[in-house]
């Protein structure tokens, strides 16, 4: 039997294995926590400061600076990552989309105040705003059911686009993408550690299609109680599953949302209740017990 635990906190990866150690029946287990991803740009200048010494140009590290619009930056989601630009040095456009309603229709993030605006009204407001800022990157961290309309959107405007938000028709979304030949960052996980375990996932299945025939799944999967649809990380891990031969349906996915079963029969820290993700999946022979 395989089974893989995926916590997707630091701190969770610890209590997984503390909690799983306690069992004696040992299983292969791989906690796997998805840290914030690190500028690629910071390792980088040291190399450019360098190649422009040796020409003789000035060594002044160039400055990491684009604007960022966050679609919406009222979710918890959306108001960190607006958070995370503005320590980065990015510049956030003090312009955002939601169905929330806020005082005022503005919302203060780090010190600045935000513009929000209705979604109807996102494909009127965005074509000034890339007139003002042209070197426009938007974060999407909306709804699952805004995620083919926003990215249609998007690639109307040639905005490349990262879409955090999960749901959605997903072969639709990279279609859209394609047909548009915009840069778009899709990924149902933004966790680098998470994000090479997905890639090393879809290697395997594409390069040994069916090895896994005759064996079943069990997911189950925990996240904070306002989540409703299942984790776009686990659909991705059992796509992977499906083309390895596993049959399984997603309905057979168990959703954990219940605070107290998360912290005694999941094992999530009690302060992380509000925003977490555990994803546990037991690979097993056909007509084996546990």
């Amino acid at each position: 039997m395989l089974s893989a635990t995926i916590a997707a906190h630091p701190a969770a990866a610890i209590t997984l294995r503390q909690r799983h150690s306690l069992r004696p029946l040992q299983r292969l287990r791989v906690p796997i926590g998805a840290a914030p991803p690190r500028r690629r740009m910071a390792t980088a200048r040291p190399l450019v400061v360098k190649a422009l010494a040796s020409q003789g140009v000035p060594a002044v590290p160039p400055k990491l600076s684009f604007p960022i619009l966050v679609n919406s930056c009222t979710g918890k989601m959306g108001k960190a990552v607006a958070e995370a630009a503005v320590s980065a040095g990015l510049q956030l456009v003090p312009v955002s989309f939601s169905a929330m309603e806020v005082p005022d229709g503005r919302l203060e993030i780090c010190d600045r105040e935000i513009q929000i605006h209705d979604p109807s009204e996102s494909e009127k407001i965005l074509p000034s705003i890339i007139e003002e800022y042209p070197d426009l990157i938007v974060v999407d961290y909306t709804v699952p059911d805004a995620v083919n309309a926003n990215a249609e959107l998007y690639c109307k405007l040639g905005l490349p686009f990262v879409m955090g938000t999960t749901g959605g028709n997903r072969q639709l979304l990279h279609k859209t993408v394609q047909d548009a030949n915009i840069y778009a960052v899709i990924s149902p996980q933004m966790g680098k550690q998470v994000v090479a375990f997905l890639a090393a996932m879809e290697i395997m299945a594409e390069q040994f299609p069916g090895a896994f025939s005759g064996y079943k799944l069990e997911v189950m999967e925990s996240h904070q109680a306002t989540k409703l649809d299942v984790s776009g990380t686990a659909k991705a891990v059992i796509s992977c599953f499906q083309k390895l031969g596993v049959s399984f349906d997603m309905d057979e996915v168990k959703l954990v949302r219940d605070p107290e079963e998360q912290v005694n029969v999941v094992g999530v820290p009690a302060e992380h209740l509000a925003g977490h993700a555990f994803h546990m999946i037991d690979v097993l022979r056909e007509g084996n017990m546990r």
